[in-house]
């Protein structure tokens, strides 16, 4: 379901603009219908207030927490049930934020997270996203919602844009703490600017070399890292929120002097965090993180050298909730080493040689 379908229920129950505004406002907030000073008999048709329980009962059925899982952080991954029977996971994060999901897999299918191993199933609705905030809300407040979940948001453009937009506005988020991570599409550098609501913007980037990021990212749009560090940054000067980078930190393969280097040359002066995130290990998969010392010597040097880098712990990882670890567990199939064959093309295989996970 997307937000535009209750719009248009609304206004076939007799729900003026006022009234629609009321609605939306109220369940997106996980407020009760019967909030606030003016009861509904009051100000609601009668059309409308006969119609409203159905309706409520509906957006209530269109995800519902089927487990919570909290972490030793304070965080807490969510696994989410879809009305169709489909799975997607949340996560409540430190600090009154929650991370959402846009899409039921993946189809980047980015090596090193378990997403998208089984590709995408479909898409997520705008009225399901907004749905995933609702269920937090009611847990606890939710000041931001970061767009980092399961899926890529630039894929379902249309569901997410609509969902950042009732947020924005009626859902009261402040629109500095909307995020909106893509691993870059030439889509997002144009509809982004055009929105009533402009997110922060966050790009996965993982290495400074376009074959190697492409080995990475084997679905990703064929995106330059200068051209697409260049979007970020006119999209950052243009709305006054500097850009995320991402940086997944692999063992071996992204913590070497080259792409540290790289890094300096890319984003030293930028209106630019990077966010150094060492990678979170996915039972099956080739990869490791670096030593939390040598971690922590790369972000220092980086940060001595130009670059606004943080190094980042993901939240929730004793229970599978970081960053890459998240996935459709009710239909989650074991990840074979066919998978695993598939995933990884033969130049990466090369350069992955020798590094196991410890």
């Amino acid at each position: 379901m997307r937000i535009d379908d209750i719009r248009q229920r609304l206004r076939a129950l007799g729900a003026g603009p006022s009234h629609e505004q009321r609605v939306l406002r109220l369940w997106s907030q996980a407020l009760s219908q019967d909030a606030g000073k003016r009861r509904p008999e009051d100000f609601l048709p009668r059309s409308l207030r006969d119609g409203l329980p159905g309706l409520v009962a509906e957006l209530d059925g269109l995800a519902r927490v089927q487990s919570a899982h909290p972490a030793a952080d304070g965080s807490a991954r969510l696994l989410v049930a879809l009305a169709d029977g489909l799975g997607v996971e949340s996560v409540l994060l430190p600090r009154d934020g929650l991370c959402v999901s846009t899409q039921v897999g993946c189809a980047v299918g980015c090596v090193f997270c378990m997403t998208g191993r089984d590709g995408l199933l479909r898409q997520v609705g705008s009225a399901e996203i907004v749905a995933q905030v609702v269920l937090a809300r009611r847990q606890r407040a939710v000041k931001k919602v970061v767009f980092m979940g399961m899926g890529e948001p630039a894929h379902n453009l249309d569901n997410v844009m609509e969902a950042i937009e009732l947020l924005g506005t009626l859902g009261g988020v402040a629109h500095k703490n909307l995020v909106f991570s893509t691993v870059g599409d030439r889509r997002v550098f144009e509809r982004l600017p055009a929105g009533p609501v402009k997110p922060a913007l966050a790009l996965s980037l993982h290495s400074t070399d376009a074959e190697a990021r492409a080995r990475l990212l084997p679905r990703a749009p064929r995106i330059d890292p200068a051209e697409l560090v260049a979007l970020g940054e006119a999209y950052a000067r243009a709305t006054g929120y500097p850009i995320q980078y991402q940086w997944t930190l692999l063992d071996g393969i992204n913590d070497t002097p080259a792409e540290m280097d790289g890094l300096v040359r890319l984003l030293a002066g930028k209106y630019a965090l990077l966010n150094m995130i060492p990678y979170n290990r996915v039972d099956g998969l080739p990869f490791a993180r670096p030593a939390p010392e040598r971690a922590e010597a790369l972000a220092r040097g980086l940060h001595r050298r130009g670059v606004l880098t943080k190094l980042r712990q993901s939240a929730g990882q004793d229970v599978d909730a970081g960053c890459g670890q998240l996935r459709s567990r009710p239909d989650a199939r074991t990840l074979s080493a066919s998978n695993v064959d598939r995933a990884i093309t033969p130049p990466l295989r090369t350069h992955l040689e020798g590094h196991q996970p410890a």
